[in-house]
């Protein structure tokens, strides 16, 4: 018997799809939380065979609960299902070792199917988020990366100047850049957009 923890904020899909897996022979449903820190505590006390989690919840995100579950060493296997087909999560959710990263509009019995494939310790991702993860590529050079990084890690022009071995005005040009590479109208937003595009390598 394959025992699932679910973890989704809508009530009405928590519950639908709890009662579409409990008709599989198979799976049992052995429990449901609304956010990400509950789905933890379920995964560290029910020990289940798999997770299945929406990304974009309260408290923690499913992509949070991936990398909390693979960090521990824990072996319940991660199914992200959600809505959002954005690189940045894939990128995250990939290196989180997800078995699986479907959209939510999957039909019930392909889900049913691909927790039985990633049971046999294979992974399965939708075709049109891998699809989007490569459609983009990186706009900065390596170098404005590493601007961008220290920016990210709330370093001033100043204090990059000087751990890069760059003049401050070479450094605001190269903010200018990343600025108007990105299509941002501030730092900020450039944080915000390189990581969402799963350009950040942390």
């Amino acid at each position: 018997m394959i025992r699932i923890v679910i973890a989704e904020d809508q009530r009405m899909l928590l519950g639908a799809l709890g009662s579409i897996l409990d008709l599989e022979e198979d799976m049992e449903v052995v429990g449901k939380a609304s956010n990400g820190e509950e789905a933890m505590k379920l995964v560290k006390s029910l020990k289940p065979d798999i997770c299945i989690t929406d990304i974009e919840m309260p408290v923690k995100t499913g992509l949070d609960v991936a990398e909390e579950i693979k960090n521990e060493g824990n072996q319940c296997k991660v199914i992200i299902l959600t809505t959002f087909a954005r690189p940045g999560y894939f990128e995250r959710a990939r290196k989180a070792e997800v078995g699986g990263y479907l959209l939510k509009d999957s039909p019930s019995e392909e889900l049913a199917n691909s927790i039985r494939v990633i049971m046999d310790g294979r992974r399965i991702y939708a075709p049109e988020l891998v699809d989007m993860a490569f459609e983009e590529e990186n706009p900065l050079t390596e170098r404005e990366c590493q601007v961008l990084k220290l920016i990210a890690d709330g370093k001033n022009t100043k204090e990059i100047a000087s751990q890069l071995y760059l003049t401050n005005g070479t450094v605001r040009n190269y903010i200018s850049v990343i600025l108007d590479k990105l299509d941002v109208s501030n730092r900020v937003e450039a944080i915000v957009r390189f990581k969402e595009k799963g350009w950040s390598k942390d």
